[in-house]
């Protein structure tokens, strides 16, 4: 029976989490495929049996590990409280984005390609970019109700399309190797993604200035 993370002991979750910081390890190292939970085992300094009290497979933990690399990812692109002018709150969250990425990118490919094989990976994968999608969305319709945004765009689609703008550029650039500098790489998508939405002066025009 596994035992649910709810209900853990501390020691529990402390084992636990040793096991999903080995899984990490072991997946970014030696790739999904060839991983095996003796591998991960050894790296949590656990016995086998001990990783089958908190995960039934493999692909259990390659999830949790998964799903902790994307929650890493939202959290670290979170911009907070300021700064309050639009554009430079898009700046940020981009920029933000693209550091996160570089982080954990590795891990996120890896649920893609393991995605066209399982649909439970499939699932998880639209779960966890679900949470960035609803942030963009939410910003857009803020941006629409207070007169800065274009009042026409769906606020979802919208957050789908440049979201994956964003993501495939990180793509392009840091796991592929286009040549950019940071500066230049965010100025840019700030610029594309505040004029998609029809960002408003005075935000688009102090963007324009800095240009």
């Amino acid at each position: 029976m596994i035992v649910r993370s709810e209900v853990l002991t501390g020691r529990g979750r402390r084992t636990r989490a040793a096991l999903i910081e080995a899984g990490r390890a072991a997946f970014e190292t030696q790739g999904y495929d060839a991983v095996r939970i003796d591998d991960v085992c050894a790296r949590a300094g656990v016995s086998h049996g001990t990783f089958y009290t908190y995960f039934d497979s493999k692909e259990a933990l390659f999830g949790e590990v998964a799903g902790a690399a994307v929650g890493a990812m939202f959290a670290e692109s979170v911009v907070g409280p300021a700064p309050d002018d639009p554009y430079a709150r898009i700046e940020a969250a981009n920029r933000l984005y693209l550091r996160a990425w570089a982080a954990n990118s590795r891990l996120v490919r890896m649920l893609e390609h393991a995605a066209t094989d399982a649909d439970r990976f499939g699932r998880l994968l639209l779960e966890l970019r679900e949470v960035f999608v609803r942030r963009g969305a939410d910003g857009l319709r803020r941006l629409q109700e207070q007169g800065l945004a274009d009042p026409a765009l769906d606020p979802r689609l919208t957050a789908i399309m440049l979201g994956g703008m964003v993501e495939h550029f990180a793509h392009v650039w840091l796991d592929l190797g286009e040549q950019a500098d940071e500066e230049t790489a965010v100025a840019l998508l700030t610029k594309l993604w505040a004029r998609a939405i029809g960002l408003t002066p005075p935000s688009t025009e102090r963007g324009e200035a800095g240009d």
